[in-house]
């Protein structure tokens, strides 16, 4: 017992000893990680719960382990403490030296640095008052000039409005006069000295009466001048205002007085076309254009002659305020001229008649068929060319007259170009003089706001754009009125063909004229409003009369379908289907010519951008109007090639369906006509010998029957169609073939001979050779046969080898077979 209360207490002792070291252990709680890493338990918890020596031995043994760590950390810090000490030591004699430092730094500031530092503060205000002191001298010395400068202005206004009447130099005073300060002129200082027994009035009131008086008297003088015709006189007195600081009123009555000018030249200009025998002079074609004309031309002279003056007398900018006036002048006039103009030629008239234009023929050809019994067409249809006699059309070109609309159009785009011109140049006046060289142009608000804007908006571009529209769609009911087809073409190639290839109907050429002169007009205009209506316009009229027309014509009646049932369609159809056919194609490229023409590409066509600077630039020097006609004009190409294309590509499978595969279909009978390709080597020569025909001719005999039946065939449809158009039905033709060509080498899988299968392969190489002849690309069609017919004759140590390249990846070859196809070739060959 003793001995085990000696330990109970040694027990304990080490526990308080603990508790005292870290008092806050037991308490804490433990933190997750700890309970992860499964931290052994309280030993005062086990003791307490304690019930045998076993379990008072594993909480002795946890106080020997907390007992060592505490010691570990105990022995950590006094190992420290003694490097502290020393650091703290260090720092005290550091303090120490450093205080004596202070103590020296703060003696030698106190009796070395104070006097100093007085001296200069002195010596700094009594700078700062020398030069306070010096300013408000030379202040008062510029007020004492200015007032003299002043006082002598004054002398000199009254002296020279005196007996000498020296204008100039009145106004070069005033002007010397206006550069002092305001409230110099008005301060006590110069009212005090500048006034004298002669000009008891002070300076301000003095100089603004002088101001007013001359005021008065430079105008009286330019009006004078004015009236007279004075040029020098008028100049002399326009350059004076601004002196005297009336710069607006100067700038109002010269604004007044060009404007005088260019209403007399505007009125003579009208008079001369009246005072013609019978007015005569009004009723020529470009008599009100060329007034227009002539009314722009006056005040761009008048702006580029007269602008130098004023800008160097008033300032820059300032000629905005004559133009101005001069615009206000130019909305009067050109008003006169353009409702002058719409009165002579009658032009609302004219675009009623325009509006109510019934477009008959063009209405009646989309109507559906109307066949009687005998199923003869309805009269002036396009299949007759507007019948026998084309008379029927003039009771409707009575109430609207094809050249009279041509000659308005003409006249409005001559109008509207000057109109863009006059635009171009008082843009180009009224841009602000910083801005880049290369910057594009502005509209000014002096134009977009004028009351001839808005004119020339309602009297011209609209009804420009009304009889454009008109205009093109007359054209091409008139083209298809008066439609003709080539003649002399023939499928048989023993008659030659008369005229010169495309073989088109003469409307395609006609309406691409039409096109073409109507988008060149619009682009003259240099109106980017007309350009987008007018090219909106033609895109719209071309995909629906245009095409709808060569539509119908290849529906109702050029369409290649036999006349009994089971037999080939005629000859007239199949080549008037064919002329169509080549009319489409042909209009496309008219009309990507045309684009590129305008817009300086050659790639224009193809789809790609021009990178170069477009000529239009000049056209259309206005911010994003270039960008916009550009698009426009891409708009166009690209709408029409896709109808046109969509509609030609659908008449290329009617000609393969309905014309070239029946008629492929005894060619590739009679081709393997008594073709047997189980033979052997040894029995084709014995067929050979009992036909009397050496073996080599006897294997020419299948690519000489298909070769002879293919030109037959397909050189009298050559001879007529286009070269893009017959490539492309040539492609469908080769797709055809090659299906017919597979199938049948697929027929002969596991009944032909080795001999067999070279000559099938030789047959049909012979059979492409034809059908590429020319054009090595069809070649490509055929690509899966030949890759069967080359699996099925290689030997079998080549098989082997291609198997084996095959599955490491590098055969070199680039297959169209898949891997189960060219299994199956190589069973073509019967076992």
């Amino acid at each position: 017992m003793p001995a085990s209360s000696s330990k109970s207490s040694a027990l304990l002792t080490r526990q308080r000893r603990a508790s005292v070291i870290s008092p806050n252990t037991a308490a804490l709680p433990a933190s997750p990680a700890a309970r992860r890493d499964a931290a052994p338990p309280d030993p005062t918890s086990i003791l307490r719960g304690a019930s045998s020596p076993a379990d008072i031995r594993a909480a002795l043994e946890a106080l020997h382990t907390r007992e060592a760590t505490v010691v570990s950390r105990l022995e950590s810090l006094r190992a420290t403490q003694h490097d502290l000490s020393r650091s703290l030591a260090r720092l005290d004699n550091l303090r120490a030296g450093l205080g004596a430092q202070v103590i020296a730094a703060r003696g030698i500031s106190n009796n070395m640095l104070a006097g100093a530092s007085e001296t200069a503060a002195h010596l700094s205000s009594r700078v700062r008052a020398l030069d306070l002191e010096k300013q408000r001298v030379e202040d008062t010395l510029r007020v004492v000039e200015q007032v003299a400068e002043l006082k002598a202005c004054v002398a000199g206004v009254v002296g020279s409005m005196g007996a000498p009447q020296d204008w100039e130099a009145a106004a070069g005073y005033i002007a010397r006069a206006a550069r002092v300060p305001e409230e110099i002129v008005r301060g006590g200082f110069a009212a005090a000295v500048v006034p004298t027994v002669e000009v008891p009035d002070p300076p301000w009131v003095t100089l603004e009466t002088a101001r007013e008086s001359l005021c008065h008297l430079f105008l009286r003088e330019f009006e004078r001048a004015a009236a007279e015709g004075d040029g020098a006189k008028v100049t002399r007195f326009f350059k004076l205002f601004p002196l005297i600081g009336r710069g607006d009123v100067g700038l109002d009555v010269y604004g007044k007085y060009v404007c005088q000018g260019v209403a007399g030249t505007a009125r003579a200009v009208l008079k001369e076309g009246t005072a013609t025998v019978g007015g005569q002079g009004r009723k020529d074609g470009f008599f009100y254009a060329n007034a227009l004309t002539k009314l722009f031309e006056h005040i761009a002279q008048i702006v580029e002659n007269h602008g130098g003056l004023v800008e160097r007398h008033y300032g820059t900018g300032k000629m905005v305020k004559v133009i101005e006036k001069l615009q206000a002048e130019a909305d009067v006039q050109g008003g006169i001229i353009l409702d002058s103009w719409s009165d002579e030629r009658g032009v609302d008239r004219k675009l009623t008649d325009v509006k109510s234009y019934p477009f008959s023929f063009l209405v009646q050809s989309f109507l559906p068929q109307q066949r009687g019994f005998g199923g003869t067409p309805r009269v002036n249809s396009p299949a007759l060319g507007g019948g026998s006699n084309n008379d029927g059309r003039n009771s409707e070109d009575e109430g609207v007259n094809m050249k009279e609309v041509d000659g308005l159009l003409n006249e409005i785009a001559v109008m509207l170009g000057r109109w863009s011109l006059y635009s171009r140049f008082l843009a180009g006046k009224c841009r602000d003089p910083d801005s880049p060289v290369d910057a594009p142009l502005a509209m000014p608000d002096v134009l977009t706001k004028s009351n001839l804007h808005r004119k020339v908006s309602a009297k011209l571009t609209d009804p420009y754009n009304t009889m454009t529209m008109f205009f093109f769609r007359r054209s091409v009911e008139k083209a298809f009125q008066m439609d003709e087809s080539p003649s002399g073409l023939s499928l048989s190639m023993t008659r030659p063909i008369d005229g010169n290839s495309p073989y088109i109907i003469s409307a395609v050429d006609v309406v691409m004229y039409i096109v073409n002169a109507v988008i060149q007009k619009s682009i003259s205009t240099s109106q980017r409003a007309v350009v987008d209506v007018v090219v909106s316009t033609i895109s719209a009229l071309l995909g629906s009369d245009f095409i709808g027309m060569i539509q119908r014509k290849m529906k109702d009646e050029s369409y290649p379908k036999p006349v009994i049932q089971g037999g080939l369609p005629p000859e007239d159809k199949i080549i008037a289907f064919i002329v169509l056919i080549n009319s489409l194609d042909m209009a496309n490229e008219y009309l990507g010519r045309i684009i590129s023409g305008l817009l300086g590409s050659q790639d224009t066509a193809n789809g790609t951008n021009h990178a170069g600077p477009s000529p239009l630039k000049d056209t259309f020097p206005f911010k994003n109007d270039v960008r916009d006609v550009i698009a426009r004009l891409n708009n166009l190409l690209a709408t029409f090639s896709a109808k046109a294309t969509e509609l030609l590509n659908e008449g290329l499978q009617v000609l393969f369906s309905k014309v070239i595969q029946p008629r492929l279909r005894p060619v590739m009978t009679d081709t393997f006509r008594d073709v047997d390709y189980t033979l052997t080597e040894e029995e084709l020569a014995e067929l050979a010998a009992q036909n009397d025909e050496d073996e080599e001719d006897f294997l020419e005999q299948l690519p000489r029957r298909f070769e002879h039946g293919w030109e037959a065939l397909m050189k009298p449809i050559a001879r007529i169609m286009t070269p893009r158009s017959f490539n492309t039905v040539l492609d469908l033709t080769a797709r055809y073939l090659a299906r017919v060509l597979e199938k049948r080498v697929w027929s002969y899988a596991g009944r032909t001979t080795a001999y067999g299968t070279i000559r099938m392969e030789r047959d049909f190489n012979g059979i492409v050779g034809a059908v590429s002849k020319g054009n090595y690309a069809v070649r490509e069609v055929f690509g899966k046969t030949t890759q069967v017919l080359m699996v099925a004759n290689m030997e079998e140590d080549e098989w082997e080898e291609l198997v084996a390249a095959a599955e490491e990846g590098d055969d070199g070859m680039t297959w169209v077979l898949t891997e189960e196809e060219r299994r199956r070739a190589r069973t073509l060959v019967k076992a």
